[in-house]
């Protein structure tokens, strides 16, 4: 069942179905928009579409994901996009056609779960929205390649030390296991996070969950995504 508002003049919105789990597409070319929520529907996710983050805010839903266009009519920047929906608690997975290096650039820069290209097939876009519902980042070709050429990304300054702790807590090692594998105590394995989440905020890159720390090893090329 198919659920048409109206925004007041400023745009459209769908929303479909009902389900666990609730994800908001921000999109402004309606065939895209409705391709995406058809192929999300055979899994039984819920899609509420707007055309600009503004619009999909301003239903008040409770999201469970927001699938984000980069380049949007309402000539809105992609940090200021993902900052709102960061804001308002809601994870970010962006969706782009890649045509736009610097704006890909600018997407990995930001808070969000991942990149993923248009092009791709739809099972493969839809297991990275199954993917990043679950809270896990979604690494892809567009990602890695927009941080590797990224200027801007600033380098913590871990030592190897510190690394080689954030390479093994970053897969899922509990600290406990940490220290048993590199012959620590626990504590000073604590002591060590807690140093590499200071070094990534001094430098813009804030680490202050697992999966931030995740994402900055993925990003420093310290561990690869799991399969």
């Amino acid at each position: 069942m198919y659920f048409f508002t109206s925004m007041h003049g400023k745009g459209w919105a769908v929303t479909v179905g009902s389900s666990s789990a609730r994800v908001g597409i921000v999109e402004d070319h309606a065939l895209v928009a409705f391709g995406l929520m058809r192929l999300l529907e055979t899994d039984d996710i819920e899609s509420v579409i707007a055309p600009t983050v503004p619009d999909l805010l301003a239903r008040g839903e409770s999201l469970d994901l927001t699938i984000l266009d980069l380049r949007l009519s309402d000539g809105s920047s992609v940090t200021d996009n993902v900052r709102e929906l960061d804001k308002a608690g809601i994870p970010v997975l962006v969706l782009t056609s890649a045509e736009n290096a610097e704006l890909v650039r600018e997407a990995a820069r930001a808070n969000v779960l991942g990149i993923v290209r248009k092009s791709l097939p739809e099972t493969e876009i839809r297991d990275a929205v199954i993917h990043a519902l679950a809270g896990r980042p979604v690494t892809s070709l567009e990602w890695a390649s927009a941080l590797d050429s990224d200027p801007l990304l600033p380098d913590a300054g871990l030592t190897p030390r510190e690394q080689e702790i954030l390479a093994l807590y970053a897969s899922g090692e509990t600290a406990k296991s940490v220290a048993r594998l590199t012959g620590l105590s626990t504590q000073v394995v604590a002591n060590y996070v807690g140093r590499i989440r200071a070094k990534y905020a001094e430098v813009g890159r804030p680490a202050a969950s697992r999966v931030d720390l995740y994402r900055r090893a993925l990003e420093d090329h310290l561990i690869e995504e799991a399969g």
